[in-house]
């Protein structure tokens, strides 16, 4: 069973194309952490979850939904991160999940992903996205077969430097960026409601037929960047960029 968390479509087209090599079921996490139940799992093939990275680590929220979530079966758990740059140490997070949960690690990649984070970073526009992801898709086919052999995936060796961005950074992270706080909508704005579908954690509701943002977010970025009309902003800092949103998969 492959469960995918995805903001901006990177890994859930992750988690499709591994699919294609596999032929496991697909499950979104974000349809079932939107549903707000605990949910029991179960699988005789491995668990493979695809997440970005928040942080350098897993997001809080796919941490918390693995954590309350009964997974019956299988007890292999395979561990795909997308990412603009890096992973750093997220692996050693993902090891003392998969203790937690009892499940037997087997291994961790990190794919290279077009960036998203608009409230941050720069992102790429479409020619440049495109470009990433032709590149990263080879990887991700790679990683399938080796998931289809039952093969254990090759985690990379750690720095120092490493460690200690995992370590630290990802608690200030949350608790200097991840607000709702700086969302707002311009008056390009049409009221369709798909950011309040999208967003996993239901933080969006609408009033006066436009978007108001409240106190539970994650810092996905599937409001902004996948808004129809561009008409959400975050602070100053999304203003002119270009909004990333990965809508593609492959055909059969």
């Amino acid at each position: 069973m492959i469960l995918y968390f995805s903001g901006t479509g990177n890994s859930r087209y992750t988690a499709q194309a591994i699919q294609k090599i596999t032929n496991d079921e697909v499950v979104s996490m974000n349809e079932l952490i939107k549903k707000g139940i605990k949910v029991s799992l179960r699988s005789h093939e491995p668990f493979i979850f695809v997440t970005p990275t928040y942080g350098w680590r897993i997001p809080k929220v796919v941490e918390a939904f693995i954590q309350n979530t009964d997974f019956k079966g299988s007890s292999h758990a395979y561990f795909i991160l997308t990412c603009g740059t890096d992973t750093h140490n997220a692996v050693h997070y993902v090891r003392k999940l998969c203790n937690k949960k009892k499940f037997d690690f087997m291994g961790f990649s990190t794919v290279i992903m077009p960036e998203n984070y608009i409230a941050m970073f720069e992102v790429p526009d479409k020619v440049q996205a495109a470009s990433i992801i032709k590149k990263a898709l080879p990887q991700i086919l790679a990683i399938g077969e080796r998931i289809k052999q039952r093969q254990f995936l090759h985690v990379e060796k750690v720095t120092i430097y490493s460690r200690f961005i995992s370590r630290f950074i990802n608690p200030l992270f949350y608790i200097t960026s991840v607000s709702a706080k700086g969302f707002y909508v311009t008056n390009a704005c049409v009221g369709c409601k798909k950011c309040v579908d999208l967003c996993p954690l239901n933080n969006i509701k609408m009033e006066g037929n436009k978007p108001s943002w409240f106190g539970n977010c994650t810092h996905c970025m599937a409001c902004i960047c996948a808004c129809p009309k561009e008409a959400i902003e975050y602070k100053n800092k999304s203003k002119v960029k270009p909004r990333y949103y990965n809508t593609g998969y492959l055909q059969s």
